[in-house]
């Protein structure tokens, strides 16, 4: 008999995951413990996969603004949620990020999930890190999945869509970083969910992708796009660029592809989806 997977939190991945996965989808308040007593209660899932996190209301420059919003949603939630699903002997999916990591593109190698986060800059980073670790740690022992995601990149219009924002910049930085194709990203947790992983995964296509590239398979559909290349050190703002391992996702036995071969696909689908 399949597990039956109830999807928490109806922001942008939570509805592409239950349009993608074909799970149920919920967006019940968790305030507390009991909250995540009375979901598990309620509807008797198997496994909780949860896609609740703030990442502020335009980019997560606004996570210094509502401290307290952003660490309820990133940091408490999913520790709440750990908590009842290991009282309750269920699955817990947690969707993490990998903008929790410094990177030097001179000396590193794309970033396994061995590597202990180091990037506190951002208050939306740290309450990412908050709530990784103690489940990094807790996955040891119990059955906790971390589906990291990087930059998600989909193939239709979304203000959360990292081709989306690209599109609205005008000026973009040129440097290589790891993205996540949605349409892959939904296969590969559900083969990882089918698989009853566990720990954490880099869920990145394979490679680093410079923004420029995207643009210019864009452009060649749409001819009268400009853009201009900017750098990066005048973006006057704290961001992480780096590039993470896929390798671990690969081994498990799940092929994912390179970010450069998933350009055309996601452009032409996009634009049929204008």
């Amino acid at each position: 008999m399949a597990n039956k997977v109830l999807i928490l939190g109806r922001g942008f991945i939570g509805r592409r995951l239950e349009e993608g996965l074909g799970y149920p989808i919920i967006d019940d308040r968790i305030n507390s413990l009991g909250d995540v007593q009375n979901i598990i209660q309620k509807y008797k899932p198997d496994v909780l996969l949860n896609c609740i996190g703030f990442s502020g209301a335009k980019n997560v420059d606004g996570c210094e603004e509502e401290l307290e919003k952003t660490i309820h949603a990133n940091a408490f939630v999913p520790l709440w949620l750990a908590e009842g699903c290991l009282r309750n002997n269920i699955k817990l999916v947690h969707i993490s990020s990998g903008c929790i990591y410094h990177y030097d593109y001179k000396k590193d190698k794309p970033h396994t999930e061995t590597k202990v986060p180091d990037y506190f800059h951002l208050y939306y980073s740290r309450t990412k890190i908050y709530s990784e670790q103690a489940l990094v740690n807790l996955s040891r022992k119990y059955n906790i999945l971390i589906a990291r995601i990087r930059i998600p990149l989909d193939d239709r219009p979304h203000p959360r869509n990292i081709l989306t924002k690209l599109l609205s910049f005008g000026k973009v930085i040129d440097i290589p970083n790891s993205l996540t194709y949605l349409p892959d990203f939904i296969e590969a947790l559900r083969f990882l969910i089918k698989k009853d992983a566990r720990g954490i995964y880099n869920i990145v296509n394979k490679g680093g992708l410079r923004y420029p590239k995207l643009l210019k398979v864009y452009q060649k559909i749409v001819p009268e796009f400009t853009f201009e290349i900017m750098d990066y050190k005048m973006l006057r703002m704290s961001r992480t660029n780096l590039v993470l391992s896929s390798r671990k996702l690969e081994q498990a036995g799940f092929k994912i592809r390179c970010i450069d071969d998933v350009l055309e696909e996601c452009v032409s689908r996009y634009l049929r989806h204008k």
